[in-house]
């Protein structure tokens, strides 16, 4: 009798029963659809919404060179035979690094910022 819906039983309290939550809470279900009006139309507090992640690399070996991002991050895809590409393929598969990297990227930014929007690094 635990699966089987009574006469009396509505589809949401047989649906607690087996743990489906789609009938009792339809919003606890993420929509796949890229057009989904979900997402924000804008993020005006967000100093990395718009910018890619091969945007971020870019720019970080642009400012630093891939010796001190090596340094700064050491993690294989910046010290050894390092590349755009490989490094982007590393990051998205890894949260932790992608997290250091979009840091170092936001630390960039206020340096850059607060040197009065000199885009060179003096070491």
């Amino acid at each position: 009798m635990a699966g089987l819906q009574g006469p009396h039983e509505s589809p949401a309290a047989n649906s607690r029963r087996c743990g489906d939550t789609t009938l009792i809470c339809p919003s606890a279900k993420l929509s796949t659809d890229p057009s989904s009006s979900q997402t924000p139309a804008a993020q005006p507090r967000n100093p990395l919404h718009g910018i890619t992640l091969e945007g971020i690399v870019t720019a970080l070996v642009t400012h630093y060179g891939w010796a001190e991002l090596g340094q700064r991050i050491p993690v294989r895809c910046f010290t050894s035979d390092p590349s755009v590409a490989s490094s982007l393929k590393f990051l998205r598969k890894t949260p932790w690094a992608r997290e250091k990297v979009e840091g170092l990227y936001l630390f960039m930014l206020r340096d850059i910022k607060r040197a009065g929007g000199s885009q060179s690094h003096s070491v």
